[in-house]
């Protein structure tokens, strides 16, 4: 496994597996504590493993946590996503950047998403399971949602959404969203 940064994000790192593939299918390590700790990530900082699972075509997000801010490593263990993540740090190098990255669970490649980022994904397959690796327990109070087709974030999601949550279809602009923290 190696740890690639990405760019564009600052702080955000592709985590890339080494598969062994043979006749039965393949063998992935997903995490490698060292690997981790090896691009200044404590490994230990996770409190909370999740899953979800979405239909072809599901949008989820945008999402950000208040407060101290939420790190995560997300991978899609199976189908395929289109990964987005948005740099909200203002003190950050990459203020505002947007990164997008197509997951699968054919390559098990995981993302680590710093604090301070938003982060959404479109399905692209029917279904797809990601699993995300958090930095925080959940508190609902801190949740800030921002709308998945603001255009100031111009997402171009590759396919037609066919559903989000109510929370996300009612989220407001990425402007009125931060006033707050502003």
């Amino acid at each position: 496994m190696k740890a690639i940064p990405v760019p564009e994000i600052d702080g955000a790192y592709l985590f890339e597996p080494t598969p062994h593939a043979d006749q039965r299918g393949f063998f992935s390590r997903t995490f490698d504590r060292d690997v981790v700790a090896s691009a200044g990530i404590d490994p230990d900082g996770f409190v909370q493993d999740s899953l979800s699972r979405s239909r072809k075509g599901v949008v989820r997000g945008m999402h950000l946590r208040g407060g101290a801010g939420e790190a995560k490593l997300v991978r899609c263990s199976q189908g395929a996503i289109f990964d987005v993540v948005v740099d909200l740090r203002p003190d950050s190098p990459t203020f505002r950047n947007i990164k997008t990255f197509e997951l699968s669970g054919e390559t098990q490649v995981s993302v680590y998403i710093p604090a301070g980022c938003a982060h959404g994904f479109q399905s692209l397959t029917d279904p797809s399971d990601v699993s995300y690796r958090i930095d925080r327990a959940h508190n609902p109070e801190e949740d800030i949602t921002i709308s998945y087709k603001d255009p100031e974030l111009d997402i171009s999601w590759p396919l037609s959404v066919t559903m989000v949550s109510d929370r996300d279809e009612r989220a407001p602009s990425l402007e009125e969203a931060l006033k707050p923290t502003r």
